[in-house]
């Protein structure tokens, strides 16, 4: 049986972390800097054990005013401390909440930089290894930073797929500036997920068939239709025979 893992960007502040946690496998919290506080880390760990749901660290750029979604020029050394500390940050509320994080997602414009260039994706991946736990990362499928990662052969790498977002014929996503990079409708969001997940193929913009394997999609939290979103993911995945679970080890 095929599956997948959804995974949802929370503790950022959009109202739905208490009604979207119990339809999700993994949380990445916001740890501060795009987002976020040490008070909403706490309440986002504690409602992630209230449900049983996995717990992963959502390092960004510290840019609240943008949400760390402007790219700005940064070095990568000062990128793998960037994403030490944001890590260091969520691991101390886990230990206090007796858990253990699960994985590591880049947030916003510092995981569509990681994903494009090599440089970079090297020095992410080092900071993720050097967390000191056996961390998963998650990963934009087909991308720059997962041929980085795979590298590693101690790393535990996760490729992601989006069910909102178009693709190019390279498998990277359209870039947001362009009308065309986010998908609207409900039906066409379900429908290329399912085909993502059960072909390893997703078409993009150009009519270019794109193979692409995943083992989480993403759902974004901040989206004023993300519960019911998730409610019908849920249930159409359901129809098609496609069990949802978190990453395996």
């Amino acid at each position: 049986m095929k599956s997948i893992d959804i995974n949802c960007d929370l503790g950022e502040g959009a109202g739905h972390d208490a009604a979207l946690m119990p339809l999700i496998t993994s949380a990445n919290i916001a740890c501060g800097q795009h987002a976020g506080n040490a008070a909403t880390m706490a309440a986002t760990v504690a409602l992630a054990k209230r449900h049983g749901v996995a717990i992963g660290a959502h390092p960004g750029f510290a840019d609240r005013e943008n949400f760390g979604r402007r790219e700005i020029c940064i070095t990568p050394r000062a990128a793998a401390a960037l994403v030490l500390e944001q890590i260091g940050a969520l691991q101390a509320v886990a230990v206090n909440a007796g858990l253990c994080l699960s994985h590591v997602k880049l947030h916003g414009a510092l995981y569509n930089m990681a994903a494009r260039d090599r440089e970079l994706a090297g020095a992410v991946t080092d900071a993720v290894k050097a967390a000191g736990e056996r961390l998963r990362f998650f990963v934009l499928a087909g991308s720059e930073l997962e041929r980085v990662a795979r590298a590693q052969s101690d790393l535990r790498v996760v490729p992601e797929i989006f069910a909102d977002r178009t693709y190019q014929r390279d498998g990277s996503l359209t870039p947001r500036s362009r009308p065309d990079a986010l998908i609207a409708d409900e039906t066409a969001m379900v429908a290329q997920l399912v085909r993502m997940i059960k072909t390893g193929c997703v078409r993009a913009t150009d009519g270019t068939e794109v193979p692409i394997a995943a083992e989480t999609v993403c759902l974004h939290g901040d989206g004023a239709h993300a519960v019911a979103l998730a409610h019908r993911l849920r249930r159409e995945l359901a129809a098609e025979g496609i069990r949802i679970q978190a990453p395996m080890a």
